[in-house]
């Protein structure tokens, strides 16, 4: 077998049918879409029935989604504009959080001096709920940005119970949905949430391209500005293909939602089985053992390899053509453990490799059982 790609949380292949959508987009509509001519008005037309489908999978009105170049502008635009145009004072989320989460609240701390609070976890990555609600009761302007799928162990996170708990105690609800929009159905007009954050890369569509959901009225104010495209949320010409291939993206995604689902499930249930039978002292990071409690896309091993030894394992799977992460692709290059594991491990336990498999539609069983035979002979 030459080539494994397990490191779909990463990224995703982009489907045949986004890239042919995308490749007539770009030959046959080309026109910028906030010009009056014809070709402008023709480019303008599909913008608006992209952000129309893509609304309705969400259950939300057209304005509400606004396109970005992704997840972490999406996360910027949000968490920026809360404490420079809304009054945000305090803002609480986890120390799991992606990046462009941590590191756009870092920032507005040090620049904006507003208090943060973090709401403590469990061993296995899970929000204390009754720590929430008691940091709900600080006196301020409270945002509240916890992500729904956690990019690197997979926790699920009750988005409606979190929505519903800032809406009685008067906070704002941010979530950051990149690994959870494609993948799970989100009736946003049942979860109260204010902001979401989404990206197509994560759903088989192109990279560059993402949405921010912003709930009418918010009061939000744009991150980048300029011109007035975006409902003026959001200056800059809009990647019309991509834009496109996103909407196509997401539709097959959901149209096919419940038949690509089971197929996954069966992949991540199968390595779960085939891995525990291979190597019985293998561990599992955070929830990601169970289809229930994490995202039915990934898995977080940590494996029995003395230290040594284990800071070769990427390598060598890497010479085998798998491909797989030590965790967010974000900090690619980083001699520094995943912050998220940090967090939930203890010393002992972090000394171990830990991996990330991620699936995709594309995979096989086949592939499964080859990494599987690699892992097992590296650590014989």
């Amino acid at each position: 077998m030459n080539s494994v790609y397990f490191d779909n949380a990463a990224t995703t292949p982009i489907s045949a049918e986004v890239i042919d959508v995308i490749s007539e987009i770009m030959k046959n509509n080309f026109g910028n879409p906030s010009s009056s001519h014809s070709f402008g008005r023709s480019s303008k037309v599909l913008l608006e029935k992209s952000r129309k489908t893509i609304a309705s999978y969400l259950n939300v009105s057209a304005s509400e989604i606004i396109f970005t170049s992704g997840g972490t502008e999406a996360d910027n635009l949000v968490l920026n504009s809360a404490v420079k145009d809304l009054d945000v004072t305090h803002i609480i989320i986890s120390k799991i959080e992606h990046h462009a989460v941590l590191h756009t609240v870092e920032k507005l701390q040090r620049d904006f001096n507003i208090k943060v609070s973090y709401v403590k976890l469990d061993e296995f990555g899970n929000i204390d709920f009754k720590h929430l609600e008691n940091l709900l009761q600080i006196k301020a302007k409270t945002l509240v940005s916890l992500m729904h799928v956690n990019n690197e162990i997979g926790n699920i996170l009750d988005i409606k119970r979190v929505a519903d708990l800032c809406k009685l105690n008067n906070a704002l609800f941010h979530s950051d949905a990149v690994q959870s929009v494609g993948h799970y159905k989100m009736d946003l007009q049942d979860i109260p949430v204010d902001f979401l954050a989404a990206s197509a890369h994560k759903f088989y569509g192109p990279k560059g391209v993402g949405f921010a959901f912003v709930r009418k009225n918010s009061g939000l104010r744009p991150l980048i500005t300029g011109g007035e495209q975006e409902r003026g949320l959001r200056a800059g010409t809009e990647s019309i293909h991509n834009i496109v291939g996103m909407e196509v993206a997401l539709k097959n995604a959901y149209d096919n939602l419940d038949k690509e689902t089971g197929y996954v499930k069966e992949l991540k249930q199968y390595f779960i089985d085939g891995i525990k039978k291979a190597i019985p002292e293998v561990k599992f990071n955070g929830g990601s053992y169970s289809l229930v409690k994490s995202t039915y896309t990934l898995v977080n091993i940590r494996l029995p390899i003395a230290l040594e030894k284990s800071a070769m394992l990427l390598f060598q799977l890497d010479l085998k053509g798998i491909a797989c992460s030590k965790g967010s692709a974000c900090q690619s290059g980083s001699s520094q453990n995943s912050h998220v594991l940090t967090e939930i491990l203890n010393d002992d336990d972090l000394q171990k490799p830990s991996i990330r498999f991620s699936f995709s539609i594309y995979n096989t069983k086949e592939e499964i059982d080859y990494v599987i035979g690699v892992l097992k002979e590296f650590i014989e």
